[in-house]
Protein backbone atom coordinates (compact mmCIF):
# COMPACT_ATOMS: atom_id res chain seq x y z
CA UNK A 1 0.00 0.00 0.00
CA UNK A 2 1.21 3.48 -0.85
CA UNK A 3 1.63 5.50 2.38
CA UNK A 4 -0.05 8.45 0.66
CA UNK A 5 -3.28 6.44 0.23
CA UNK A 6 -3.84 7.20 3.91
CA UNK A 7 -1.22 9.75 4.99
CA UNK A 8 -2.60 10.11 8.52
CA UNK A 9 0.07 7.86 10.10
CA UNK A 10 2.71 10.06 8.44
CA UNK A 11 0.91 13.19 9.62
CA UNK A 12 0.89 11.70 13.11
CA UNK A 13 4.66 11.10 12.99
CA UNK A 14 5.25 14.62 11.67
CA UNK A 15 3.11 16.01 14.50
CA UNK A 16 5.11 14.07 17.08
CA UNK A 17 8.44 15.10 15.61
CA UNK A 18 7.55 18.80 15.58
CA UNK A 19 6.06 18.52 19.06
CA UNK A 20 9.26 17.05 20.50
CA UNK A 21 11.25 19.90 18.98
CA UNK A 22 8.85 22.56 20.28
CA UNK A 23 9.07 21.06 23.78
CA UNK A 24 12.89 21.02 23.62
CA UNK A 25 13.38 24.72 22.82
CA UNK A 26 15.41 26.47 25.51
CA UNK A 27 14.63 30.07 26.59
CA UNK A 28 17.91 31.35 25.15
CA UNK A 29 16.98 29.95 21.71
CA UNK A 30 13.71 31.81 21.05
CA UNK A 31 15.35 34.67 19.13
CA UNK A 32 17.61 32.46 16.99
CA UNK A 33 17.16 32.68 13.24
CA UNK A 34 15.85 29.67 11.31
CA UNK A 35 16.29 28.46 7.72
CA UNK A 36 12.73 29.72 7.15
CA UNK A 37 14.10 33.22 6.65
CA UNK A 38 11.07 35.22 7.79
CA UNK A 39 10.82 33.37 11.13
CA UNK A 40 12.97 33.31 14.24
CA UNK A 41 12.42 30.35 16.60
CA UNK A 42 9.57 32.00 18.52
CA UNK A 43 7.76 33.02 15.33
CA UNK A 44 8.28 29.58 13.81
CA UNK A 45 6.77 27.93 16.89
CA UNK A 46 3.80 30.31 16.63
CA UNK A 47 3.43 29.32 12.98
CA UNK A 48 3.53 25.63 13.96
CA UNK A 49 0.62 26.28 16.35
CA UNK A 50 -1.30 27.79 13.43
CA UNK A 51 -0.40 24.95 11.06
CA UNK A 52 -1.70 22.33 13.49
CA UNK A 53 -4.84 24.40 14.13
CA UNK A 54 -5.40 24.79 10.37
CA UNK A 55 -5.34 21.03 9.83
CA UNK A 56 -8.01 20.57 12.51
CA UNK A 57 -10.13 23.46 11.21
CA UNK A 58 -9.97 22.11 7.66
CA UNK A 59 -10.94 18.65 8.88
CA UNK A 60 -13.99 20.09 10.65
CA UNK A 61 -15.05 21.75 7.39
CA UNK A 62 -13.95 25.23 8.40
CA UNK A 63 -11.82 27.76 6.58
CA UNK A 64 -8.20 27.74 7.79
CA UNK A 65 -7.60 31.06 6.01
CA UNK A 66 -9.39 32.67 8.95
CA UNK A 67 -6.46 31.80 11.21
CA UNK A 68 -3.41 34.06 11.43
CA UNK A 69 -0.15 33.02 9.81
CA UNK A 70 1.43 33.03 13.28
CA UNK A 71 -0.35 32.39 16.58
CA UNK A 72 0.88 34.85 19.19
CA UNK A 73 0.34 35.39 22.90
CA UNK A 74 1.39 31.92 24.09
CA UNK A 75 3.97 32.29 26.88
CA UNK A 76 7.18 30.33 26.42
CA UNK A 77 6.44 28.03 29.35
CA UNK A 78 3.14 27.11 27.70
CA UNK A 79 4.48 26.18 24.27
CA UNK A 80 4.67 22.41 24.79
CA UNK A 81 1.18 22.24 26.31
CA UNK A 82 -0.34 24.47 23.61
CA UNK A 83 1.17 22.33 20.87
CA UNK A 84 0.13 19.05 22.55
CA UNK A 85 -3.49 20.22 22.93
CA UNK A 86 -3.66 21.33 19.29
CA UNK A 87 -2.15 18.02 18.14
CA UNK A 88 -4.68 16.05 20.21
CA UNK A 89 -7.53 18.05 18.66
CA UNK A 90 -6.16 17.43 15.17
CA UNK A 91 -5.91 13.69 15.84
CA UNK A 92 -9.48 13.57 17.15
CA UNK A 93 -10.84 15.37 14.09
CA UNK A 94 -8.83 13.28 11.64
CA UNK A 95 -9.80 9.93 13.17
CA UNK A 96 -12.78 9.94 10.77
CA UNK A 97 -11.86 7.88 7.68
CA UNK A 98 -14.40 9.83 5.61
CA UNK A 99 -12.10 12.87 5.73
CA UNK A 100 -9.70 11.22 3.31
CA UNK A 101 -12.07 11.68 0.38
CA UNK A 102 -13.92 14.79 1.53
CA UNK A 103 -13.05 18.07 -0.24
CA UNK A 104 -11.43 20.37 2.31
CA UNK A 105 -10.71 24.09 2.16
CA UNK A 106 -7.01 24.81 2.58
CA UNK A 107 -5.37 28.24 2.48
CA UNK A 108 -4.37 27.73 -1.17
CA UNK A 109 -7.05 25.40 -2.65
CA UNK A 110 -9.88 22.96 -2.05
CA UNK A 111 -8.39 19.46 -2.04
CA UNK A 112 -9.36 15.93 -0.97
CA UNK A 113 -8.52 15.18 2.65
CA UNK A 114 -5.79 12.68 1.79
CA UNK A 115 -4.01 15.35 -0.27
CA UNK A 116 -4.45 17.87 2.55
CA UNK A 117 -3.00 15.44 5.09
CA UNK A 118 -0.02 14.79 2.81
CA UNK A 119 0.56 18.51 2.25
CA UNK A 120 0.49 19.24 5.95
CA UNK A 121 2.80 16.29 6.63
CA UNK A 122 5.28 17.97 4.30
CA UNK A 123 4.81 21.37 5.94
CA UNK A 124 5.23 20.03 9.47
CA UNK A 125 8.26 17.98 8.43
CA UNK A 126 9.88 20.98 6.77
CA UNK A 127 9.26 23.29 9.71
CA UNK A 128 10.48 20.62 12.13
CA UNK A 129 13.75 20.63 10.19
CA UNK A 130 13.82 24.44 10.35
CA UNK A 131 13.42 24.27 14.13
CA UNK A 132 15.93 21.43 14.50
CA UNK A 133 18.57 23.33 12.52
CA UNK A 134 18.01 26.52 14.52
CA UNK A 135 18.24 24.73 17.87
CA UNK A 136 20.95 22.22 16.96
CA UNK A 137 18.76 19.13 17.22
CA UNK A 138 18.90 17.56 13.76
CA UNK A 139 20.21 14.22 15.02
CA UNK A 140 16.85 12.71 15.93
CA UNK A 141 14.87 13.61 12.81
CA UNK A 142 12.84 10.87 11.09
CA UNK A 143 14.54 10.26 7.71
CA UNK A 144 11.51 8.56 6.14
CA UNK A 145 9.39 11.67 6.76
CA UNK A 146 11.92 13.70 4.79
CA UNK A 147 11.97 11.26 1.86
CA UNK A 148 8.17 11.21 1.62
CA UNK A 149 7.89 14.97 2.18
CA UNK A 150 10.38 15.58 -0.61
CA UNK A 151 8.22 13.46 -2.93
CA UNK A 152 5.14 15.46 -1.88
CA UNK A 153 6.95 18.78 -2.34
CA UNK A 154 8.20 17.84 -5.80
CA UNK A 155 4.61 17.11 -6.85
CA UNK A 156 3.08 20.18 -5.23
CA UNK A 157 5.72 22.88 -5.61
CA UNK A 158 6.95 23.24 -9.19
CA UNK A 159 10.51 24.24 -9.97
CA UNK A 160 9.23 26.97 -12.30
CA UNK A 161 6.23 29.26 -11.79
CA UNK A 162 6.32 29.51 -8.01
CA UNK A 163 6.30 33.30 -7.89
CA UNK A 164 2.84 33.34 -6.27
CA UNK A 165 3.81 30.66 -3.77
CA UNK A 166 5.53 31.18 -0.41
CA UNK A 167 8.72 29.51 -1.64
CA UNK A 168 11.91 30.91 -3.08
CA UNK A 169 13.67 29.48 -6.11
CA UNK A 170 15.14 26.00 -5.77
CA UNK A 171 18.50 26.07 -4.00
CA UNK A 172 21.04 23.57 -5.27
CA UNK A 173 22.35 21.19 -2.62
CA UNK A 174 25.31 18.80 -2.75
CA UNK A 175 24.66 15.49 -4.48
CA UNK A 176 25.22 13.64 -1.21
CA UNK A 177 22.79 15.82 0.79
CA UNK A 178 20.33 13.97 3.00
CA UNK A 179 16.59 14.09 2.25
CA UNK A 180 15.99 16.95 4.71
CA UNK A 181 18.55 19.15 2.98
CA UNK A 182 17.15 18.20 -0.46
CA UNK A 183 13.64 19.05 0.79
CA UNK A 184 14.83 22.38 2.15
CA UNK A 185 16.64 23.19 -1.09
CA UNK A 186 13.58 22.30 -3.18
CA UNK A 187 11.50 24.68 -1.08
CA UNK A 188 13.99 27.51 -1.55
CA UNK A 189 15.81 27.43 1.76
CA UNK A 190 19.52 28.12 1.86
CA UNK A 191 21.19 24.95 3.04
CA UNK A 192 24.67 25.03 4.55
Amino acid sequence: MNPLDDPRPLLDRALDQAGRLVAAVEPDQIALSTPCSEFDVATLVGHLFTVVDRVAVAGRGGDPRELPLVTTGVPFDGWAERYAKAAAELRAVWSDDALLDRPLRLPWAVLPGRVAAAAYTQELTTHAWDLAVATGRTGGLDPELAVISLEIARRAVPVEGREEMPFGPVVEVPADADAYRRLAGHLGRTVS
